[in-house]
């Protein structure tokens, strides 16, 4: 097994082609949060937790739009493994349609219930005030998101990561250059600290969305939806669709909400509990981008064997990115580990608060082998062959019945924002050995467009 890993030259080269541009497109979107962090971090602490609290509210959005658009990625990795074009469009309308009714309910619950969901975390009258006007900007942009985000995925599903990749690197430059002026009012520009972030995430955001809608409709793209697509849409379609997509968007609503659970666990403890959580979510996110990138390359890439029918093949794909995710997960927490001081070097914060956050990375770094396999095993392996009710109960059972009980355990019993973290990682255990032995089983291959 561990020979044919390493000579299988045709699963590197299409998981290279897939997993690089993925990869290099959340490096580049982590980088532009850390960034953000960082200048934001020069403003205060205050700051750092309203913005913290703030993306919550777009974290939990995004990750609704994530489920969508991955239960349509798996109907569009398999049409593309049939070559069917037509039900390709016609599922990437579905997918723009569901994000942007989702992007209109969360603009209306911001615009009009901001407080109340400030509140929720923290009743600090500063951070709130700051959270406030934050939200009241970045709102605005989440249509915006969902389309992207529809034709993002899309792409990766038939094998052209490469132009999300392109965009985002275009955006992370023109985003922290507007942070650069609007935050501390360079350039001739007025000092707006958060407001300024705000607005340059809602620019840069809306550049993004029209970079990609050009590139697509000025070629002969598979993606080039038309009215028509969106007209030629049965009602059995649709079912279909959603019949197989709904228990990904349950999974990600129920997995995204527990992780706001987490955040309102760890705002018990205080306003630099939440910052230290901030920032070290932050630089967890800079440093899954490996595992992302393998997740979505083994979700495209067992998506489209088993659409060509080629069930078999999916299954010794589905090994040979579980031992790599173990592997590779095992050296990312080692270069976590290894480079925590220098990456907090970085930051304009206290000597508890920075305390605080290296002992979490330092429990991070740990977890990050089982964390990598466990993230190839949900979005990768389980989603690509369709098992997505086994893999909504596995989520909500581990996040749901381990981890949230014990985040606020630790937060009743007045924990170490730390210890509280290492309770909630606790999770990861259950869910990678459930899902071992699910992967194992076979069960979870299901050709979902064989009958389309």
């Amino acid at each position: 097994m561990i020979n044919s890993i390493f000579k299988d030259n045709k699963f590197y080269k299409n998981m290279l082609l897939l997993a690089i541009p993925i990869a290099l497109q959340n490096l580049i979107t982590s980088s532009l949060n850390m960034i953000d962090t960082v200048m934001i971090g020069k403003l205060g602490e205050n700051q750092i937790a309203s913005v913290g609290i703030a993306n919550q509210v777009f974290f939990l959005y995004v990750i609704i739009i994530f489920g969508i658009n991955s239960g349509a990625s798996m109907f569009i990795s398999q049409f593309w493994g049939k070559k069917d074009i037509d039900n390709i469009r016609k599922t990437l309308s579905i997918s723009i349609t569901s994000g942007l009714i989702l992007s209109l309910i969360f603009l209306t619950l911001v615009l009009f219930g901001s407080d109340i969901i400030i509140n929720i975390f923290t009743r600090d009258k500063e951070v709130v005030d700051f959270a406030r006007r934050y939200l009241k900007i970045v709102c605005i942009s989440y249509p915006i998101t969902a389309i992207s985000f529809a034709y993002g995925f899309s792409c990766r599903s038939i094998n052209r990561a490469v132009l999300p990749m392109i965009v985002s690197a275009i955006c992370i430059f023109i985003n922290a250059s507007l942070n650069y002026m609007l935050i501390f009012g360079n350039f001739g520009f007025h000092q707006m600290g958060v407001v300024g972030a705000a607005l340059a995430t809602l620019i840069s955001r809306t550049i993004e969305m029209a970079i990609i809608l050009v590139y697509v409709y000025k070629k002969d793209h598979p993606l080039k939806v038309s009215i028509d697509d969106f007209k030629s849409v049965s009602i059995n379609f649709i079912k279909t669709v959603l019949k197989k997509s709904t228990p990904v968007i349950l999974n990600d609503a129920f997995w995204a909400l527990g992780m706001v659970m987490y955040s309102i666990a760890y705002a018990k403890v205080g306003t630099r509990a939440i910052a230290a959580t901030q920032i070290s979510n932050t630089i967890q996110n800079f440093f899954m981008v490996v595992s992302m990138g393998l997740a979505n390359a083994c979700a495209v890439m067992l998506g489209n064997e088993i659409g060509a029918n080629n069930e078999d093949t999916a299954v010794e794909y589905s090994k040979k990115f579980s031992i790599l995710g173990f592997a590779t997960g095992g050296l990312v927490g080692l270069i976590l580990y290894l480079l925590i001081p220098l990456i907090l070097s970085v930051f304009n914060i206290s000597t508890d608060l920075y305390k605080d956050v290296a002992k979490i990375l330092i429990i991070l770094s740990i977890f990050m082998s089982l964390k990598t396999y466990n993230v190839i095993l949900i979005v990768g392996i389980l989603r690509s062959g369709g098992d997505n009710k086994f893999s909504l109960y596995l989520e909500m059972g581990s996040v749901w019945l381990i981890g949230v009980p014990l985040a606020f355990l630790g937060a009743f019993l007045k924990y170490p924002i730390y210890v509280i973290v290492f309770l909630v990682y606790c999770e990861e255990i259950v869910k990678g050995i459930i899902g071992f032995l699910r992967v194992a089983s076979k069960k979870w291959v299901n050709n979902i467009v064989a009958q389309i």
